[in-house]
């Protein structure tokens, strides 16, 4: 038997093969690293003017976008510390809709500042304690810097609600936003209930539809549905609507049977009642005054038979989520089995159509009055992934739509609320007295991100940007931005410039949850992964 060495200090504690990583060198510093590394790669697609990137997810699909979002969603980050982030920046995408690369961004920066803090000798504590404090201090500042009068808007103003998403469209689609401003504030103002904060993402639907261009794109009261109707009937006027969920098709009895047929009579007979039955079953359709039947599953030969006779639309929606969907926007409810429905539960449709767009049959079913339930925009574009990043736009159109109907106050957008925050904070960071100063002019030096990136994307002279900024600032306009097209800085009022209150109060938020919470950890312990087979590489990605 050899010399064995007797494992000494923690590791007698913990089993072999964990690691154990402590210190500020190893731990903190480390962490620092890495989410500073994730917020890298989100800062370069800040604004109008970020650049886009391709992300190959596990699965090899291409997603070529500049939403932070989806971007960190398909990274699969593995390093627990940077994890936190893109936490955050999800929590954020869920309550808001938008704003979540501004998360990751300000995260990011808020940690490469505590890192310079840690490296001159404070404690990560008193850095927690001066960005607690310096947090506050914005939020107090964030309020003054409200727009007066903003507070309460009519949200069925289409020019009130265009002013408001301006900004979150264009920081995805720079010089589209325009023409989807529009698009996405007429589909919400058709689908506002009558209490705006009740007002559902859900439906607000997007059809996309290659071919032709954005200025193609429209919005239908109703919905579009990216399938044929089944039977020779393509369309019908003003119909009453019913909806079975299992399928139109004659029902295979419970129990098995045998039958003894002795002669072909019979054999005719017994194949005529089956007829009989499915006729029986469609007239009682016919009858009730239905003219669309939509099925949730298969459409029997012989029961399309019938259909056609009785002279009914034929809809197969096989989605269950797009079934309820086109429940609601006919007002119908949706049976379970073929049998004659009730006056109550059919529903009305304008029109059902099938029309053929750019190649494919689409059934667009219109509901013009009443039952305003769901808007579906439709969206033409070159490539699918063009495709992909309008529907994002949009997305974040409508978030940005339901985050005003709960609270519709405004501030100064194009970096000039980040500049009057930095200024602000400075200012009281040099009241403060204690080691937590420093951490609070970090703090305020961190807002600088958002003017420097913009400038950068931009490719304009970052330095000269902020200085002039700083300077608009102290002599009291605290409404001056970054005009991005002339590069120069100008009064934001004019360029009709805002952000909601909303996103960038939640933003700055959770950015420092984030941040606060990746400076608490001062050791690293992993145990040993679990045994057990290795799994193979996801495809497209090679050994180094």
């Amino acid at each position: 038997m050899g010399f064995q060495m007797q494992p000494y200090g923690i590791q007698t504690m913990l089993k072999e093969g964990h690691k154990h990583l402590s210190g500020l060198d190893e731990a903190v510093l480390k962490n620092i690293d890495a989410c500073k590394q994730l917020s890298t790669i989100t800062r370069t697609s800040l604004g109008p003017n970020g650049m886009n990137k391709m992300v190959i997810n596990h699965l090899d699909k291409l997603f070529v976008t500049n939403d932070a979002a989806t971007i960190v969603n398909e990274l699969e980050v593995q390093h627990p510390a940077a994890k936190i982030l893109v936490l955050a920046s999800k929590s954020q995408q869920e309550e808001i809709g938008d704003g979540a690369n501004l998360t990751i961004s300000f995260a990011g920066e808020l940690l490469q500042n505590a890192e310079e803090l840690i490296r001159m000798g404070l404690h990560p504590s008193e850095i927690i304690s001066g960005y607690i404090k310096a947090i506050n201090k914005t939020v107090e500042i964030l309020e003054q810097l409200v727009e007066k009068g903003s507070e309460n808007i009519d949200v069925r103003n289409k020019d009130q609600v265009i002013r408001r998403m301006k900004a979150a469209v264009a920081s995805k689609q720079f010089g589209q936003e325009d023409i989807l401003c529009s698009l996405v504030a007429d589909a919400c103002i058709q689908v506002c209930p009558k209490n705006p904060a009740n007002f559902n993402v859900d439906n607000v639907r997007v059809v996309k539809l290659l071919g032709g261009g954005l200025h193609n794109s429209a919005v239908v009261r109703g919905m579009v549905l990216k399938s044929d109707a089944v039977g020779s009937i393509k369309q019908v006027e003003k119909a009453k609507v019913a909806v079975f969920v299992s399928g139109v098709d004659t029902s295979a009895t419970e129990t098995k049977g045998t039958v003894l047929i002795h002669s072909a009579e019979q054999l005719e007979n017994y194949s005529k009642t089956e007829e009989a039955k499915v006729e029986e079953l469609i007239k009682a359709v016919a009858d009730s005054g239905a003219k669309v039947i939509v099925s949730g599953a298969a459409i029997g030969e012989m029961a399309l038979h019938f259909c056609e006779r009785y002279k009914l639309m034929v809809l197969k929606i096989s989605s269950k989520f797009e079934l309820r969907r086109f429940c609601r926007t006919t007002g119908s409810v949706a049976m379970l089995k073929l049998s004659q429905p009730n006056p109550d539960d059919l529903g009305h449709v304008d029109s059902i159509t099938v029309e053929e767009i750019g190649g494919v049959r689409v059934t667009i079913a219109k509901n013009e009055e009443g039952g305003n339930s769901v808007a579906t925009v439709v969206l033409r574009g070159s490539t699918d992934s063009i495709l992909d990043d309008l529907e994002r736009a949009i997305d974040d159109g409508v978030n940005t739509y339901k985050a005003m109907c709960r609270d519709s106050r405004i501030v100064p957008g194009a970096a000039a609320t980040e500049i009057e925050l930095a200024r602000r904070v400075k200012e009281f960071s040099y009241k403060e007295t204690g080691l937590d100063q420093y951490a609070i002019a970090k703090f305020a030096e961190s807002f600088e991100l958002v003017p420097r990136t913009l400038a950068e994307n931009a490719g304009l002279n970052e330095m000269e940007i902020i200085s002039s900024l700083y300077a608009e600032h102290a002599s009291g306009n605290s409404k001056v931005g970054i005009d991005l097209e002339e590069g120069v800085c100008k009064d934001i009022s004019i360029l009709d410039v805002w952000d909601l209150y909303i996103t960038k109060f939640f933003a700055l938020k959770y950015a420092v949850d984030a941040a606060c919470t990746v400076l608490r950890v001062d050791q690293i312990i992993m145990a040993k992964p679990a045994g057990g087979p290795k799994r193979d590489q996801p495809a497209g990605m090679d050994e180094d």
